[in-house]
């Protein structure tokens, strides 16, 4: 009888890989990866940040630089401080106090009532002056100016109400200030002594309520 030929079993697809699923993954480097302190970057970021508002903002820390020399805005400051500080401050709350008033009044100023006061003061300048050589002679900005308009338009509105001015007033006053006057009309002269009468009696005014309304006030000074 013929003998069966043996046939060679194949290995199955499991019998073939011998090696654990865990051997196969890539093994890992047990040196210790070289990572950039996060302390690092917050320090580098901030001292760009630094640098940014140097360059982009001079000014605020360096008032001038004199032949490599810097001239810190801390020493300007003090310096304004000690020769105007007072004079400033003194009228920064005289402002806040007016301003108080008026709120408490009722009382309010707006743009355009600030352009016809400038309009009309422009106008008692006279046509060889102007309003720019003004400001410049007294050092002011153009919104300082407003500022002081405005403070002047919130007087007159609290204290100027009961201000009475007859004829017989603004005759008097063109009689004996004829050559300070720069209208030439005669209607033009009437109003700008009424004016210079009104700024005179206000004036007298505001001496006496504000000496009252500071003693009233809570202020306390540092300076």
């Amino acid at each position: 009888m013929a003998r069966k030929k043996s046939v060679k079993k194949l290995p199955r697809v499991h019998e073939m890989i011998d090696t654990k699923t865990e051997d196969l993954m890539p093994i890992e480097s047990t040196k210790p990866k070289r990572r950039f302190p996060v302390t690092k970057v917050a320090l580098i970021i901030v001292v760009l940040g630094l640098v940014a508002i140097f360059v982009s903002n001079k000014g605020l820390l360096v008032a001038a630089v004199v032949n490599g020399k810097p001239i810190f805005r801390w020493q300007l400051n003090s310096v304004m401080a000690s020769r105007f500080g007072q004079q400033t401050l003194d009228s920064m709350v005289s402002q806040m106090l007016v301003d108080e008033e008026a709120k408490k009044a009722g009382v309010s100023v707006s743009q355009a009532e600030i352009a016809q006061k400038e309009s009309n003061l422009v106008a008692s300048l006279g046509s060889n002056v102007s309003l720019d050589d003004v400001l410049q002679y007294q050092g002011m900005t153009k919104a300082d100016f407003e500022d002081q308009l405005r403070l002047q338009l919130t007087v007159e509105k609290l204290l100027g109400k009961d201000i009475t001015i007859t004829d017989a007033d603004i005759t008097n006053y063109i009689a004996t200030n004829a050559s300070t006057l720069a209208a030439s009309d005669e209607a033009g002269l009437k109003e700008e002594a009424r004016q210079a009468i009104f700024s005179q009696q206000l004036n007298d005014k505001v001496q006496t309520w504000f000496a009252e309304v500071k003693t009233k006030a809570k202020i306390l000074r540092f300076l």
